[in-house]
């Protein structure tokens, strides 16, 4: 209907850490809502009470609030078609299998594990699927009573209706066509009375009003089996689309070996949620434009789901990594400084919270690291040789022997006079004037002078251009290491 209010949902079940496929589901679905105008649900589907976890389910509202996805009904939002934990929607399932049951399209199914296993085992050795075979479709009443007598509890079985079609308008896979006689008879309701994927997610779907059922593309088979339930209940059927699989850079599906990872990991990692979005946004969809980094405010402005591929899309964490360090060199100075903050107190490096003396130190280190930052969890091994004065026993073999070098004492000496005597502004145009004055003075080539230099102020030969790294020690800090440098020289020399 041309005045249909889109409604779409994400429906974790609280079992692990949410991950790279389910927070792209959640974004795409996300997306879809708010290009249109509508509104985006959180169920959390938590029936199976051996394995959902309240950790697991504040995890997944704290992942989903860090990537800046807000939900408009939902756990933690309320909202008319309530409760969203399926938990707490345990009459409304009993409700609708009864009628089912009534209805003559749902019947109890009182085979045990060992009675299914045969059967499986029988089909495969026939060359048949290996699924229920319904012998349980006619029983009588006075059967039903006998094994209930022997102890046996039910569970309820959808009676799938033979020779029918079922057809799916996938809004990114196309035309999809299912025959019935495939399906088996599928268990709607365990012995307990607790409902399983299908019969939930389809009942809950339906009062939920929900239009747009966006999912992972796993979940196809269970599409014809939820369009029956919902023609036998008379509930609207939503509309579908599947996304395509994520895989690895190696085409093989996605795994920690391969670059998976929770948000949780991502997060702890320093990972901004900014270019997290804008990646899982781009697997599987181009702009129109071309564009790669993408704002939320354009990504809604641009995202059409059914340009989204219908097949496997690469998630290659070094592709991410492109996209974290483009998001981490436009941060503002402050911004840089704030995300930073929480990855050096961890480290020890300054105090929580940091003095205005430490913070202005992490403002111009900061400034200085930015250009070659990739994730946030680099940020302190990169920053400690200059908030932290390295002992010499921490200098790197290659920096010790450029020390050893005959010449470095007199460098040392002349550099702390020249930073002693630059411009009272301190500016990194100043530092680097007065150390570029230093090797013709000396009579030496750069690297000469520079190489040693580097050595005594961090203990290491890379890092940021020379000026830069003096200018982010500070003239006084810069000078002290020198004469440590000069009276660790002199230690040496006079030791036996």
């Amino acid at each position: 209907m041309p005045d249909e209010v889109v409604r779409t949902r994400f429906a974790p079940s609280p079992t692990g850490l949410m991950h790279i496929g389910n927070a792209r589901t959640a974004l795409v679905a996300w997306l879809f809502a708010r290009r249109a105008g509508g509104r985006f649900l959180l169920r959390i589907e938590d029936t199976d009470p051996e394995r959902s976890s309240p950790f697991y389910e504040e995890a997944i509202l704290r992942d989903l609030r860090w990537l800046g996805l807000d939900w408009d009904e939902g756990v933690g939002a309320g909202g008319e078609y309530g409760p969203y934990r399926q938990s707490q929607r345990l009459d409304l399932y009993a409700r609708y299998a009864r009628k089912l049951l009534e209805s003559g399209w749902a019947y109890y199914c009182y085979c045990t594990a060992a009675e299914l296993a045969e059967q499986k085992e029988s089909a495969l050795a026939r060359g048949l699927p290996p699924r229920y075979d319904g012998r349980c479709r006619q029983l009588t009443e006075e059967k039903r009573r006998e094994l209930e007598r022997e102890g046996r509890r039910p569970v309820l079985r959808f009676r799938t209706p033979p020779g029918e079609e079922i057809v799916v308008e996938d809004l990114i896979k196309g035309r999809l066509v299912f025959a019935s006689a495939d399906l088996d008879d599928f268990v709607l309701l365990r012995p307990d009375g607790r409902p399983l994927y299908n019969f939930a997610a389809a009942v809950d779907d339906a009062l939920m009003r929900i239009t747009h059922v966006i999912r992972g593309e796993e979940h196809l088979s269970n599409t014809p089996r939820q369009i029956l339930l919902c023609r036998a209940l008379g509930l609207p059927v939503p509309r579908f689309a599947h996304l395509g699989v994520l895989l690895g850079p190696d085409r093989r599906k996605l795994s920690k070996r391969t670059g998976a990872a929770s948000l949780a990991d991502l997060r702890e990692h320093g990972y901004l949620p900014e270019a997290v979005l804008n990646y899982l946004a781009l697997l599987g969809w181009s702009p129109p434009g071309g564009e790669e980094v993408m704002r939320r405010e354009e990504l809604l402005q641009s995202f059409a789901l059914e340009k989204l591929g219908s097949g496997p899309a690469v998630f290659d964490r070094q592709r991410l990594d492109w996209f974290n360090g483009q998001y981490l060199r436009a941060l503002s100075r402050e911004e840089l400084v704030g995300r930073s903050l929480p990855f050096l107190q961890a480290a020890g490096l300054v105090g929580t919270p940091p003095s205005a003396e430490e913070r202005e130190r992490v403002e111009r280190v900061m400034a200085v690291l930015q250009p070659e930052l990739t994730v946030l969890a680099e940020v302190a091994a990169k920053a400690k040789p200059f908030l932290q004065v390295p002992s010499p026993q921490e200098w790197e073999a290659e920096a010790q022997q450029e020390l050893a070098h005959p010449q470095t004492r007199l460098v040392l000496a002349e550099a702390r006079e020249a930073l002693q005597q630059a411009a009272d502004d301190f500016s990194p145009e100043a530092i680097r004037s007065a150390l570029h004055r230093l090797p013709p003075r000396l009579g030496l080539g750069k690297g000469r002078v520079f190489r040693p230099l580097r050595a005594a102020l961090t203990g290491r030969l890379s890092g940021p251009e020379l000026h830069l790294l003096v200018w982010a020690l500070g003239r006084e800090d810069a000078v002290a290491r020198l004469e440590r440098g000069l009276k660790e020289l002199k230690r040496e020399a006079n030791s036996p």
